[in-house]
């Protein structure tokens, strides 16, 4: 036993209130109460104490240095900013459905096996889950993989689908040019076994559809065949063991210079100047069915059977695509490679060619929009019988198109005061003048609700008639339904517009049918 020696004041409190509550206990009180009665104190009493202290402390200090914010690569979204993504997203919607596609879903993380090597350079992006009951798991990565597991999982032969939801992917966000960490996905897809290259330039019918109704300026899309990139690489003289690699430095030409990418091919991955040289002079043409034609009589191309078969096909593409009358906004690009692995005939990206700036604006460079392929062999990989399905679809970039657009409409994280968004669907707000009336506005409410018709009202007994009225100003609200004493006595509802601020009496049994004449001319 020692005496005490001298402590802080902080120490003394800590222990202090230890003691206090250990002597509260039935088990824990006898010994360090008496102790410090009699004034001396175990050796362990103190060390404990400081122990205690110095916990505490590092644990206030860990609370004064946390900062609440989001993950990197991810955002909240506020009701303006929703408002704004729900018009984008029914929009594409609607033009999948035109097309006579079926909504599915799947879960946000699959097996892990089913994942990887399907990406080629991006199963690094893939978000791993730790091992749960016996199961090894990834977040997933797209929308495609997942639907060539449920094909094959439930022996689907034929198949149009459209799926919307998120993904994640590990890589490094950029908030300007619109890409996240975690991202919604807008996919449209066609399986099963057709007549070459007519489910194909649906597609890109489809890509130019909703383009064109989001109205982003003008836009470009560019087509390819992986056959016809095999083939390129394979009469320059690629090695087969580096044609994935290459393929991945040849896509990023839109980004980088055909200096850099010439580097990154002969540095990093080991190809020959003059091979990279051979590659250099194909990728750097683009153009239209000429562009197809003239590659049709190319001495070397002609030759590889892979490449001919792709030229071919998009020969015929061509064809649909001037009978579907957007022949002028498709360029045949052979740079585009589309990096992922399972992609294996006709490929397609749509990139803007201008950003949709006002002016003094600055420019924001977002990429592509849309993008999409041919991919027969995935949804084999995962049969049994490695039975296989042909498939052709397309995803819409709703992340880098909301980017634009948020721009546009000056939705940021500071949204102008003179710019008024509705966040809700609310056709009319049901309102009094007078006090007392919360029953008849309630009755009221009632049956506009059992109408199908979209309707708030304050939660006060007596709001002041002006609170009613800049609450439809701020929410975007157009119509007030009022209520009072004359009103009642004369079997009306006085019906308010809040834009032109004109009001008229409308019969009570009429509401309903003018509410919805109304709004379905506005």
């Amino acid at each position: 036993m020692q005496r005490l020696g001298p402590w802080s004041r902080e120490a003394w409190t800590v222990l202090a209130l230890h003691l206090l509550r250990s002597s509260r206990s039935p088990n824990t009180g006898g010994l360090f109460f008496h102790c410090v009665q009699g004034g001396l104190v175990q050796s362990s009493a103190r060390e404990f104490a400081e122990a205690r202290m110095k916990t505490q402390l590092e644990l206030n200090k860990e609370k004064s240095s946390f900062v609440i914010k989001t993950p990197k690569g991810t955002r909240d979204l506020s009701p303006q900013q929703m408002a704004i993504r729900e018009k984008i997203l029914n929009a594409v919607i609607n033009c999948f459905k035109c097309h006579g596609a079926k909504g599915i879903d799947t879960p946000v993380f699959e097996l892990k096996e089913i994942l990887t090597e399907k990406y080629g350079e991006e199963s690094r992006l893939i978000y791993e889950l730790k091992d749960q009951g016996g199961e090894l798991l990834a977040l997933r990565y797209d929308l495609t993989v997942p639907f060539a597991r449920y094909l094959a999982m439930n022996k689907i032969k034929k198949m149009k689908r459209y799926h919307v939801g998120k993904v994640w992917r590990r890589e490094s966000p950029s908030i300007i040019q619109g890409r996240y960490r975690e991202f919604c996905q807008c996919d449209f897809d066609i399986a099963g076994q057709f007549d070459p290259m007519i489910p194909d330039a649906e597609c890109l019918k489809i890509i130019h559809e909703i383009l064109s109704t989001l109205q982003l300026g003008d836009f470009l899309i560019k087509v390819n065949d992986r056959r016809v990139v095999d083939g390129m690489f394979a009469v320059c003289g690629v090695p087969d063991n580096k044609f994935r690699f290459i393929c991945a430095s040849v896509d990023k030409l839109g980004k980088m210079s055909w200096k850099d990418v010439r580097q990154e091919m002969t540095g990093k991955i080991g190809l020959t100047p003059d091979v990279a040289d051979q590659i250099g002079d194909y990728i750097q043409q683009c153009g239209g069915v000429s562009l197809v034609e003239q590659l049709l009589q190319d001495p070397k191309l002609s030759q590889n059977k892979q490449a001919l078969e792709g030229l071919k096909d998009l020969k015929l593409l061509f064809e649909y695509l001037t009978l579907f009358g957007i022949a002028e906004k498709i360029s045949f690009d052979l740079s585009l490679a589309r990096g992922l692995d399972y992609y294996t005939g006709v490929i397609y990206e749509a990139v803007l060619l201008q950003s949709p700036t006002q002016q003094g604006e600055e420019a924001l460079g977002v990429g592509s929009v849309a993008a999409g392929g041919r991919y027969d062999g995935l949804v084999g990989m995962f049969d049994p019988k490695g039975r296989k399905v042909p498939c052709v679809g397309l995803s819409i970039g709703v992340e880098r198109i909301f980017s634009i657009v948020e721009q546009r409409m000056e939705v940021g994280p500071l949204i102008r005061a003179t710019k008024k968004i509705q966040t809700t669907e609310t056709q009319v707000l049901v309102a009094t003048a007078q006090k007392n009336f919360l029953r008849e506005r309630m009755k009221l409410i009632a049956e506009l609700w059992d109408a199908g018709i979209r309707a708030e009202m304050l939660y006060k007994k007596n709001p002041s008639f002006l609170t009613q009225l800049h609450y439809c100003e701020e929410t975007g609200i157009p119509l007030v339904a009022i209520i009072g004493e004359q009103e009642l006595k004369d079997g009306v509802i006085k019906l308010r517009s809040v834009a032109s601020r004109k009001e008229v009496d409308i019969k009570r049994e009429d509401i309903v049918t003018e509410i919805q004449r109304r709004m379905s001319e506005s």
